[in-house]
């Protein structure tokens, strides 16, 4: 079976690759290696086609040669119906072979964690040490993780000081939390602007977060001019 599947997905992948969208991703995410060019909703459905067709055997058998493999990978462990432990053993597993914002992010998102409301702080705790992992891409999906699923009421208070402590200095983990704090600014933004006051981040990371925060379609004008006042010179 494992020559079998892995052929099939090749295939696939192959034949529904799109050479303007592959341009289009070489643009806006220069970091991702060998990809064939494959639309998001065609991966989302063919991770579903090989989830229902392969289940768990699918992680024995798997490659990672393409981007698009890797994806898959990453969706396939968003459609996981087991063990709440064991789905945590698959994301360790993965990543590690995260190595670009795009598949990141893309796989924080697969994890909807309104399928296991019971168990959300359980994935809270789960993501709390990867704040202080080495691997950049560690560090950003634990905080994209809190931006997709824990700017709300119960959580607020606690996901933006967890920043302050986040000692890894990748481009891409400071994004990520210029993103999150715009987040928290445009749904909560009393909590938002204390935390600006009070915070301990280095210029470059504080003046990401608010370059986020005006560039935010969600934040309205009025608090995107006192942001723009409390920029560090």
């Amino acid at each position: 079976m494992k020559e079998e599947m892995q052929q099939y997905i090749e295939n696939k992948l192959k034949s529904m690759a799109d050479e303007d969208y592959l341009k289009f991703q070489m643009k806006i995410c220069p970091q991702a290696k060998n990809r064939l060019g494959v639309r998001m909703p065609d991966l989302h459905a063919l991770a579903k086609e090989i989830y229902e067709t392969y289940g768990l055997d699918y992680f024995r058998y798997l490659k990672s040669d393409y981007y698009e493999e890797i994806m898959l990978e990453g969706l396939i462990i968003g459609l996981l119906r087991i063990d709440l432990e064991q789905i945590f053993e698959y994301i360790r597993k993965f990543l590690p072979k995260i190595d670009n914002w795009a598949i990141c992010d893309s796989f924080c998102a697969s994890l909807r964690l309104a399928r296991w409301k019971r168990n959300k702080e359980a994935f809270w705790n789960f993501i709390l040490p990867y704040l202080q992992s080495k691997r950049e891409y560690e560090v950003r999906f634990a905080i994209v993780m809190m931006v997709d699923h824990f700017v709300i009421n119960a959580y607020v208070d606690y996901v933006l000081p967890l920043l302050d402590t986040v000692k890894h200095k990748g481009y891409y983990v400071i994004v990520a939390m210029g993103w999150l704090v715009a987040e928290v600014y445009a749904k909560c933004p009393y909590a938002a602007a204390y935390y600006m006051c009070n915070c301990h981040l280095d210029d470059y990371t504080y003046n990401m977060i608010t370059q986020k925060i005006t560039q935010s379609k969600k934040v309205i004008e009025s608090d995107k001019i006192v942001v723009r006042l409390r920029k560090r010179i």
